[in-house]
C-alpha cells in the first residue's frame, strides 16, 4: 500500500504527489491563459477562411461572456460536490469545446463552440485556485507565486508566437486542437495522484441564483462589450442592458439571502480583507489588460515595432511581475507577512502608469520599457497575494466560492478596463486625427482608431504622422485614467488588517484550529 503523507511538511520537502498535481495545474492554467491569445493571432486567418466579418467580435465575446458567467457556478458546484470531480468535468468541457471550434464550418457554428469551450474555461482557473488553497496552507502557497507568475508571463509573451506558427504551418484549426493533447495530460495526472475528500451537497443548485448571476454578468460585460463600438453609450440598447443588469443583480443578492445553498454566500463578504481584495482584484484586471491592448498598439503604432513579435514587447512588464511574485511569495513564507505587499505594489502600479502616460512621439523603447517594468513590479506585488489573502479570509468550506468570486472579479475589471480605456482612446485619436488631418485623418480613423501595420503603411507621410501623435494622445488619456483607478486599489490596501496566515504560529495538538484548516492527505506516487 502507498504511504500517506499530509502537504504540511517542512519547507521545500513536500511530496513528490503535490508537486506533479501543481505541474497537471499549472498545464491547465497555461490552457486557460494561452487560448485567447493563440485564437486572437489566428482570427484573420479564420475570417478569411469562414467568412463572416460582421460576427467577428462574438468570436470572443461568446467565450468571454461564458467563462464570467460560469466561472461563479463552478466555485460553488466543488465546494459542494467535491473539487477533484467538478475540477475535471471543468476540463473536459472545455477540451470538447475546443475540439468542436476546430471543426467548425461556419462563422455560427464557430461562435457556439466558443460558447462551449468558455464554459469549461469558466472553471480551470477557479479550480487550480481552489485546489491549491486545499493543498497548501496559506503560508507556505507564497512560495508558489512564482510560478504561477511565471505562466502568465509565459501565456502573455508566448502565446501571440505560438499562435502565429501554429496557424502558418499547421491550419487554424490547430490553435484549438493544442488544447487536446495538454488537456488530456492533465487530466490524467489528476486523476491519478489528486485525492482529496469527497463531499455530498447538502442541499440542491441554486437554479435560480444561477439564472440571475448570469443575466447580470452577461448584461454587464455586453454594455462594456458594445457600449462605445458597436452602439453608442446613451443607445437605447445600452440602456435595456443596463437596466436589465442592475434589477437581475439586485434580485440576485436579495434572493442569496433566501437561497438553501446560496451561489455567493454573502457570509464571506463580512470579512474585511476579502472584500478589500476583490476591490484590488477588480482595480488589477481594470489596469492590467488595458496596459496589455495599448502599449503594444503604441510600440509597433509611434515606436515601429514589428507585429511578429508583439508578445516580447511586454517583456519589461512581465519579467519584472515574474520576478516582483516570486519575491513577495518567498518573503510571505518566510515571515507570514503581506500587507505590505498591496501597499507597495498600488503605489508602484501609480507611478509606473503615470510614466506611461508621459509617453509621446519621442519616447525611446528603453524609456517606455522602464515604465513597463515600474508598473509590472506593481502588479507583482498584486497578482497573487490578492488571491492568497482573500482564500485566508474564508472557512475551508467556502475556498472554491472565495477563489471565483475573487478571479470573477478580476474577470469583470478587466472587461471594464478594456471598455472605459478603449473608449476614452478611441475618442482622443478620432479628434486628434480630425485636428491635424483634417477630413482625411476623420475617415482613416471611422471605423477603427486602431489600425494594422498594413494599413498604416499605406498611409500618405502627413497622415501616418499625424496617426502616430493621436495615439501617443489617446494612450496618455488611458493611461492616466488607470493611475487614477489605480489609486482606489491603495486606498483599499491600507485598510487591509494582516491576519495570521493558516498553516502559520504555535499550534496545540488536537486543537478545533488544527481540524479546520488540516491540509486533504495526498496519496505518494
Amino acid at each position: 500500500m502507498a504511504d500517506t503523507q499530509t502537504v504540511e511538511t517542512e519547507p521545500d520537502k513536500q511530496p513528490k504527489s503535490v508537486r506533479v498535481v501543481l505541474l497537471a495545474l499549472m498545464i491547465t492554467m497555461m490552457l486557460a491563459m494561452l487560448d485567447n491569445m493563440i485564437v486572437g493571432t489566428a482570427m484573420p486567418t479564420i475570417v478569411g477562411e469562414l467568412g463572416g466579418l460582421e460576427h467577428l467580435s462574438w468570436v470572443v465575446t461568446a467565450y468571454t461572456l461564458a467563462t464570467a458567467a460560469a466561472t461563479p457556478v463552478w466555485g460553488k458546484l466543488g465546494d459542494m460536490f467535491g473539487r477533484k470531480t467538478t475540477f475535471m468535468t471543468s476540463i473536459v468541457i472545455f477540451l470538447i469545446g475546443s475540439a468542436l471550434s476546430g471543426m467548425a464550418q461556419d462563422m455560427g457554428q464557430l461562435i457556439g463552440f466558443r460558447a462551449v469551450q468558455g464554459l469549461g474555461a469558466g472553471g480551470l482557473m477557479v479550480g487550480v485556485m481552489a485546489i491549491i488553497g486545499d493543498l497548501i496552507p496559506p503560508r507556505e502557497r507564497g512560495k508558489y507565486q512564482g510560478m504561477m507568475a511565471g505562466v502568465m508571463a509565459i501565456a502573455m509573451i508566448g502565446g501571440p508566437l505560438v499562435g502565429g506558427t501554429i496557424t502558418d504551418n499547421w491550419g487554424w484549426r490547430w490553435a484549438f486542437y493544442i488544447n487536446l493533447p495538454l488537456g488530456v495530460v492533465s487530466l490524467g495526472l489528476i486523476s491519478a495522484v489528486l485525492h482529496l475528500p469527497k463531499k455530498r451537497a447538502k442541499a440542491g443548485i441554486d437554479y435560480l441564483g444561477v439564472i440571475l448571476l448570469t443575466v447580470g454578468i452577461t448584461s454587464i460585460v455586453l454594455v462594456t462589450t458594445w457600449g462605445g463600438s458597436q452602439y453608442a453609450w446613451t443607445s437605447a440598447r445600452i440602456m435595456e442592458l443596463i437596466g436589465i443588469g442592475v434589477a437581475a443583480l439586485i434580485g440576485f443578492v436579495f434572493w442569496q439571502t433566501k437561497a438553501a445553498e446560496p451561489v455567493v454566500p454573502l457570509h464571506i463578504f463580512r470579512s474585511r480583507n476579502f472584500t478589500l481584495m476583490s476591490i484590488i482584484g477588480f482595480i488589477t484586471g481594470f489596469v492590467m489588460f488595458g496596459a496589455t491592448l495599448y502599449l503594444p498598439l503604441y510600440q509597433q503604432s509611434v515606436q515601429g515595432a514589428s507585429a511578429t513579435n508583439s508578445g516580447l514587447l511586454l517583456l519589461p512588464m512581465l519579467g519584472a511581475m515574474l520576478v516582483t511574485s516570486m519575491v513577495a511569495g518567498r518573503v510571505t513564507t518566510n515571515t507570514g507577512k503581506y500587507k505590505l505587499f498591496p501597499v507597495v505594489g498600488s503605489v508602484l502600479m501609480i507611478v509606473g502608469l503615470y510614466l506611461l502616460s508621459t509617453m509621446d512621439t519621442g519616447t525611446t523603447r528603453v524609456t517606455s520599457g522602464v515604465f513597463m517594468a515600474v508598473v509590472g513590479l506593481g502588479m507583482g506585488c498584486l497578482m497573487q497575494i490578492t488571491m492568497l489573502v482573500a482564500q485566508n479570509s474564508v472557512e475551508m468550506r467556502d475556498m472554491g466560492v472565495a477563489s471565483s468570486s475573487t478571479t470573477l472579479f478580476r474577470t469583470l475589471g478587466s472587461s471594464f478596463g478594456v471598455a472605459i480605456m478603449g473608449a476614452l482612446f478611441n475618442n482622443r485619436v478620432q479628434h486628434v486625427m480630425a485636428e491635424r488631418a483634417g477630413a482625411l485623418g476623420s475617415k482613416i480613423t471611422e471605423k477603427s482608431a486602431a489600425l494594422d501595420a498594413k494599413s498604416l503603411a499605406k498611409l500618405p507621410a502627413v497622415a501616418r504622422e499625424a496617426y502616430q501623435h493621436a495615439v501617443s494622445s489617446g494612450v496618455h488619456t488611458a493611461f492616466l485614467l488607470g493611475s487614477v483607478v489605480a489609486v482606489g486599489a491603495l486606498i483599499a490596501a491600507v485598510f487591509v488588517k494582516e491576519v495570521a496566515l493558516r498553516g502559520t504560529g504555535p499550534k496545540t495538538e488536537g486543537s478545533p484550529e488544527d481540524a479546520a484548516v488540516q491540509p486533504p492527505v495526498v496519496e505518494a506516487v
